[in-house]
């Protein structure tokens, strides 16, 4: 399985993420064929090679012909263009409002951005030389991004400022990152916690907190967190492109990297690499997963309830539940609970330990967890057929245990000894391996 992780120590963008790509492998000429099938005229796209704390990076940049450069419309701001849809984002914000020698977060002079509005965009991306799934895809960031904007301003989507979501800017980014997604063939794409930055950004609507109001709507339930400077880390379209492309969310899983791609930021930080990390390779053939281990202890509940409660964490989504003997304060004797479920199910056996337990508080993490890859098959046993279940790291068998529940219902009809059966089931399983 083909994996693309984004690792947004340091936020992101909509032209971190196409440098990233760019970085990791993309051609540039077929992404400039890309964009030039929208046949939107008087732009080229440029990619170039900067250090940023040190490490090597590819800056992707929008050149508008007969438009001001992107450095003389904003001298310090993170990425290459003044962000999208009105917002003006840059990193390195201040709170107080912005002149041309300090500012970072707003353009020096006008730009001269054509508008357009969402059926354009729409006509336009049909014309485009996207596969028929990029095409709708594109389509959908921007039906989201329009939808978030009316929600934002009180007003219908189709009311929405045309600046919010049809500038140049944000079509080559958005457009340009479906096309890479689609090149790199990736069968999962798998996101870190973001890195939002802190402080306070400048906006056309406003001075706003970071994240900005756009931001915090796109991000949904994503994990974020704030470090580093007083910037805004991560724009509108870097949430957009991350939030629904990503799987899923979390650790680097277990991979083996092919390609590796840094996209830069406009701004050089002197504490940490401005740019955003792509990882590209192919899953471990040992199956792995991201689980949450849920756990509390226990230490004044009826024993009886323990196998009920066990019955309903499995019944919530629990993988695996298991107890074990601890002695707790004022040295009671107690129990600690552990269960281990999939992400998506953390809350259903959260509140079945509430529901079902005495305890007054659980604690949660993520943890890998490594299982290896299992078959049945069926041996015949003077008793009968049984099952046995084989498991396999690559091509190696690693192990082969009869199945208990089987061995145990022969045994019944048969008035034997479970332990005969499944001694039978093992030596048919062995001489059929020979």
């Amino acid at each position: 399985m083909r994996i693309l992780y984004f690792d947004c120590f340091n936020g992101a963008s909509g032209d971190m993420v196409l440098g990233a790509l760019l970085d990791a492998g993309l051609p540039l000429a077929a992404l400039r064929e890309a964009l030039g099938s929208l046949a939107i005229d008087d732009f080229d796209v440029t990619a170039s090679k900067v250090l940023r704390a040190g490490v090597s990076a590819t800056k992707f940049d929008l050149v508008e012909h007969g438009a001001p450069t992107a450095v003389e419309r904003a001298p310090a701001a993170a990425h290459s263009h003044a962000h999208h849809h009105g917002h003006n984002h840059g990193h390195a914000t201040s709170p107080t409002p912005p002149t041309p020698q300090t500012s970072a977060t707003s353009p020096t002079v006008p730009t001269h951005h054509a508008h357009r509005s969402l059926p354009e965009i729409f006509n336009h991306i049909d014309r485009s030389a996207l596969s028929e799934a990029g095409r709708s895809r594109a389509k959908a960031l921007f039906q989201r991004l329009a939808e978030a904007e009316a929600a934002i301003h009180q007003m219908p989507v189709e009311r929405v400022h045309l600046h919010e979501v049809g500038a140049l800017d944000s079509i080559v980014d958005i457009v340009g990152a479906v096309f890479a997604l689609d090149w790199f063939k990736a069968d999962r794409i798998i996101c870190s916690p973001i890195n939002v930055g802190r402080g306070m950004v400048h906006s056309a609507h406003g001075v706003f907190p970071v994240p900005a109001p756009a931001t915090v709507r796109l991000l949904g339930d994503a994990p974020i967190f704030s470090r580093g400077p007083e910037a805004e880390l991560l724009t509108p379209t870097g949430a957009l492109l991350l939030t629904s492309h990503a799987a899923s969310f979390g650790p680097l899983p277990a991979m083996k990297i092919g390609a590796v791609g840094y996209g830069a930021g406009h701004h050089d930080f002197r504490e940490t690499p401005n740019v955003l990390r792509v990882l590209v390779g192919d899953a471990d053939e040992a199956h792995v997963h991201q689980v949450i281990v849920v756990e509390c202890e226990i230490d004044d509940m009826n024993p009886q309830l323990y196998g009920p409660v066990m019955e309903q964490l499995y019944a919530a989504g629990a993988l695996e539940v298991f107890y074990v003997p601890v002695q707790m304060k004022k040295n009671r004797p107690g129990t600690l609970v552990t269960v281990l479920v999939p992400p998506e199910k953390r809350a259903a056996v959260t509140d079945t330990l509430f529901r079902e337990t005495t305890t007054i508080g659980v604690r949660y993490g993520e943890r890998l967890r490594e299982c290896l890859v299992r078959e049945f098959m069926t041996v015949q046993t003077a008793f009968g057929p049984v099952r046995i279940k084989v498991a396999k790291r690559g091509q190696a068998v690693t192990n082969a245990q009869p199945e208990f529940d089987d061995c145990a219902a022969l045994a019944r009809e048969r008035g034997v000894a479970t332990k005969d059966v499944h001694a039978a089931a093992l030596k048919a399983w062995f001489e059929r391996r020979a």
